[in-house]
């Protein structure tokens, strides 16, 4: 660890890349992440109006240079955080490392698929540029704290889930013994569906009790989805107030890229790495 740190000395060019890439405490990072905010939505709007045919017929050549520059841009931009870290391999791995190569892969693939007959894999390959969207949480303070609100609450998520799936399959059961196949609940499957869009309030209305046994069961189910609905908002919310609360810093460690990390920290929580 010692040996990666003295290879980027605090005031050399790479930490200065690392901080106007990463950071949004200083100027140079704010300007960098807007410009970079704007790109990514302009090339998510490219991709879209690529996707409607009498636009497309039109402005085909037009929205393919659009396409290459803002796959230039974001490879230079890949290639310059890999640049910029102390352990590039945390990075390419990580989620948002993962997702920058989803959002530059698809178009180079595109080239080196030959033949009209993979017109329409390459029509598959160019819709994964979408992904390109999720950039933009690395961008967002708020979608940090919410990352780590979520990560705080997955294990109370998971459990309550369970319990979800438990009940629905019991409401399910309950349901085709009450009302059979003549309402349609040909099956417990059906009925264990039927109950999911009941619980959940969907309520698309191509299965519905007709016995009034089954329509007092129905009634309740659709009390407790209100219920049901508010429970995962408040574990979030909860684990929400505590992380805001403890302060989030938008520092990212200059060896992994890490982030999320205490205000008050004075190494990463990812690698052990001094901030």
């Amino acid at each position: 660890m010692s040996q990666n740190l003295e290879k980027f000395p605090e005031h050399s060019w790479r930490s200065t890349l690392h901080e106007v890439i990463f950071e949004a405490d200083t100027f140079a990072g704010r300007a960098f992440d807007i410009v970079l905010i704007l790109c990514i939505m302009a090339s998510v709007l490219t991709v879209m109006l690529d996707s409607v045919t009498s636009i497309r017929a039109q402005w085909g050549d037009e929205l393919l240079m659009a396409e290459w520059l803002f796959t230039i841009l974001f490879t230079i931009e890949y290639v310059l955080r890999i640049i910029s870290v102390r352990a590039p391999l945390r990075y390419v791995f990580s989620f948002f490392g993962v997702v920058d190569v989803l959002a530059i892969l698809p178009t180079y693939i595109s080239v080196i698929v030959p033949g009209s007959q993979y017109l329409l894999v390459v029509r598959v390959l160019r819709v994964l540029r979408i992904f390109r969207v999720l950039k933009l949480g690395t961008y967002i303070h708020e979608a940090r704290l919410l990352r780590v609100a979520l990560r705080k609450s997955s294990r109370k998520i998971t459990v309550f889930l369970f319990v979800v799936s438990i009940l629905v399959i019991i409401l399910g059961s309950l349901m085709y013994m009450i009302e059979g196949e003549a309402s349609g609940f040909v099956s417990i499957p059906e009925g264990v569906y039927w109950a999911i869009v009941t619980l959940t309030t969907v309520g698309y209305g191509d299965l519905s009790p007709v016995t009034p046994l089954g329509k007092a069961v129905a009634s309740l189910v659709m009390i407790c989805g209100y219920g049901i609905i508010a429970v995962p908002t408040g574990l979030v919310t909860v684990e929400l107030s505590r992380v805001t609360a403890g302060r989030i810093s938008t520092q990212a460690c200059q060896n992994c890229g890490g982030e999320g990390h205490d205000a008050d920290a004075v190494h990463c929580k990812y690698c052990g790495a001094k901030l």
